[in-house]
């Protein structure tokens, strides 16, 4: 693996549909879960909020196959190209990337985070 550069232990990291190039997601990760996302070919990140690593999926159980991760020029920051298992949105939509900065939306949700996560936060 070549070096990657962390900022204050962390690298963010973009989740990419490897199939149709969407955006699903921003998310960061420690080294840590980087290198579990490489032995298990499972997204891995770190929660900065709950301060403490995560499977995609976990609770949803909508997971990110990780097909290919790849870095930028710096290496300082990361793509997983992914197949996604229902949403990456914790909210319900398939990005997280579904409303314009004028908070129109432009995608529909895929589930309600209420059913799934039940008074859970992922």
């Amino acid at each position: 693996m070549i070096p990657l550069h962390f900022d204050n232990g962390l690298i963010p990291v973009i989740a990419q549909d490897a199939e149709t190039n969407e955006v699903l997601m921003l998310a960061y990760a420690n080294e840590e879960a980087v290198k579990l996302t490489i032995a298990t070919g499972q997204a891995h990140y770190f929660s900065r909020s709950r301060k403490r690593l995560w499977k995609k999926g976990e609770e949803s159980g909508h997971t990110q196959r990780v097909v290919r991760i790849l870095t930028d020029c710096d290496e300082d920051a990361l793509i997983y190209q992914i197949e996604q298992e229902g949403a990456a949105c914790h909210l319900g939509y398939r990005s997280c990337f579904f409303r314009t900065i004028d908070g129109a939306f432009i995608a529909e949700k895929v589930f309600n985070p209420g059913e799934v996560y039940a008074n859970k936060q992922e």
